[in-house]
């Protein structure tokens, strides 16, 4: 029992170390992740269009 208690008093140590990022920085991070998400799913929709074009030309002579 004295392993879990010293665990969670080494978590809560470790949490008040952290540098947690302000509101601005957030809100920059959290458009650059989904403007990334956003692209890479246009551009993967794109390949997958191509190829899918591609196989079913094939396939049709």
């Amino acid at each position: 029992m004295s392993s879990i208690t010293q665990f969670f008093r080494n978590v809560s140590s470790e949490m008040r170390k952290v540098s947690w990022p302000k509101r601005k920085e957030l809100t920059g991070y959290t458009i650059t992740v989904i403007s990334t998400v956003i692209i890479l799913a246009l551009f993967f929709a794109g390949i997958d269009l191509v190829i899918s074009k591609s196989i079913r030309l094939i396939l049709d002579l």
